[in-house]
């Protein structure tokens, strides 16, 4: 796996009001890895994401991207500067075909005198969408179909690809699979898996540990709006997890993570 740093965040802070949500995290981020964010409920780490996205600027602290030190000024910078994001929500319009939602805000256009008039490039756009869908492995019934037609797991696959095939360094997602069923969601853990063999790195919150222990290359655990450690997957377990991110010993809490 290669190891090269596309982010690097260090010393990152943010308040809101008198609640402190980051004190200081710093993190890396590798090309062609999955970086699980783990934490408990306040940990930091949908705050520290908004801030890697540039949906939020830090108070303190620095961002470096690809060895450029850098202060993202917007979602819309990140994105020129090749990190995309998957919301929770999937900002995906329902009655818009898949195609259209994979080209939703930057539309292909025809050239010659159809840009005059603004028409779109709609079989360029279908043919891209169909050889961005197979690169991940998305097999779908039809991209001609509105977008709500489609199973939870397969909007959310598609939402995966649609920042994939739009980002060239990183994508940041946050819960992915929340409340996908066990075959949707499976289909979203194959793209993420997808995602990252294609060299781009992907940081994914998830509170399904055991999982992340499978399918994720590194885990960074943040306690209090810091990271407090980061391990790697194969070479930890669940029990040593939980007790980072409680900051206790969690000899029996394992069992109960994975009864949940």
């Amino acid at each position: 796996m290669p190891v090269d740093i596309v982010i690097e965040a260090s010393s990152i802070t943010k308040s809101f009001g008198h609640v402190q949500a980051l004190r200081g995290a710093s993190l890396q981020v590798r090309s062609g890895e999955i970086l699980a964010l783990i934490g408990d409920n306040g940990a930091g780490k949908s705050t520290l994401t908004k801030i890697l996205c540039g949906a939020l600027a830090p108070d303190s602290g620095e961002l470096v991207l690809m060895g450029q030190r850098t202060k993202l000024q917007s979602i819309g910078h990140a994105h020129e500067l090749g990190v995309e994001t998957v919301y929770q929500d999937l900002a995906q319009a329902p009655d818009l075909t898949v195609a259209e939602n994979m080209f939703l805000g930057r539309e292909r256009v025809r050239t010659g005198i159809g840009r005059l008039f603004g028409t779109l490039a709609r079989r360029q756009m279908y043919q891209e969408t169909e050889i961005a869908l197979q690169r991940l492995g998305i097999n779908l019934p039809s991209l001609h179909v509105p977008i709500r037609q489609l199973s939870g797991g397969q909007r959310q696959a598609v939402a995966v690809a649609r920042a994939a095939m739009w980002a060239s360094r990183a994508i940041l997602m946050d819960e992915p699979t929340a409340a996908l069923g066990t075959k949707q969601t499976r289909i979203v853990y194959r793209t993420m898996q997808s995602t990252a063999e294609r060299g781009l790195a992907v940081v994914v919150i998830s509170h399904d540990i055991p999982r992340m222990l499978k399918l994720a290359h590194r885990l960074a655990i943040m306690r209090h709006g810091m990271v407090v450690a980061t391990l790697s997957a194969p070479d930890t377990n669940l029990t040593e997890v939980i007790s980072l991110m409680l900051g206790t010993q969690a000899d029996s809490m394992g069992e109960d993570y994975l009864d949940d």
